[in-house]
């Protein structure tokens, strides 16, 4: 377990940075990203301030492209669903672009998640709005699908995580929705033939972030039950079983890492004292076992 010290960070995504061999974290509270050693020293890549993120809520390490791809909202009010893509060693800018202003949304915005498919082009869940977005590699953005079945209730987090699985037809997203506890397959050849995956016997709601660790292996996170579960597929995503559970040790579980194509990590974001005075000073990384 990393335990590392950022009073008030509250951070929601990660991802593992094994060229600068340090974790990178977001912060929903100051829109900073930075990174955790294992000595569990934090320092700073890009300040939330200098890069226009109000809030900094998942995480996508773009290797191939030395990139680091932020999903930009704002957590005070509701509105903002932006994807920032940043220098992965400076922390720069590279490009902003608006998400929100594709598809206004009287339930509000909230950019969550990314996923990127082998073509570098980043895909964002929209938690209020029910919308995935579509961004190339040089920041051109356009909604890749909206559909009234993937709306959540007022107040509620609708689409979140979401990981890209490449296949012979160009590939798909495997999504989750939060508020129902359920994943969607979305092919990317035809976005609004999604299909929901088929998970007997196992309730994911509070479903938050995902990590594919194989083809046919899934992890998701479900934070308001403090799990990880381990799915398995034999058909292709069109059903899943459960294939192992892991208890979370820390507070407030909110996604996960690969380090080095092997072990995950799950983020402890302490996000239950959010509205605590004086807020947390200190947040933990912690490896997954089943």
């Amino acid at each position: 377990m990393l335990t590392f010290t950022a009073p008030g960070l509250f951070p929601e995504g990660v991802q593992y940075d094994a060229t600068n061999q340090a974790f990178l974290v977001s912060s929903l509270t100051t829109g900073n990203v930075g990174r955790v050693k294992d000595d569990n020293t934090y320092s700073l890549l890009a300040a939330g301030q200098a890069t226009g993120i109000a809030s900094a809520v998942g995480l996508h390490l773009d290797e191939a492209r030395t990139r680091v791809l932020v999903a930009s909202a704002n957590a005070v009010t509701g509105n903002v669903a932006k994807l920032v893509s940043l220098d992965r060693d400076k922390g720069t800018v590279t490009f902003t672009a608006d998400l929100g202003a594709l598809r206004p949304s009287a339930s509000g915005h909230f950019a969550n998640d990314i996923a990127v498919d082998e073509q570098g082009n980043a895909y964002v869940t929209d938690s209020f709005a029910p919308v995935i977005y579509k961004v190339t590699a040089q920041g051109v953005a356009s909604v890749f699908l909206d559909d009234a079945r993937l709306a959540a209730g007022p107040g509620a987090f609708g689409l979140n995580g979401l990981v890209f699985r490449a296949d012979a037809t160009g590939g798909y997203l495997l999504v989750a929705k939060t508020d129902e506890g359920v994943l969607f397959k979305v092919p990317l050849s035809n976005p609004a033939n999604f299909t929901l995956i088929t998970v007997p016997g196992v309730d994911l709601r509070g479903a938050d972030g995902l990590l594919l660790q194989n083809d046919n292996t899934l992890q998701v996170v479900a934070g308001t039950q403090n799990k990880v579960y381990r799915l398995t597929t034999s058909t292709n995503w069109v059903s899943a079983t459960l294939s192992g559970t892991f208890a979370t040790s820390g507070d407030g579980p909110t996604t996960l890492a690969r380090r080095n194509g092997a072990d995950s990590y799950v983020l402890y974001a302490n996000l239950s004292a959010i509205m605590t005075t004086p807020p947390p000073t200190t947040y933990s990384v912690g490896k997954v076992s089943f």
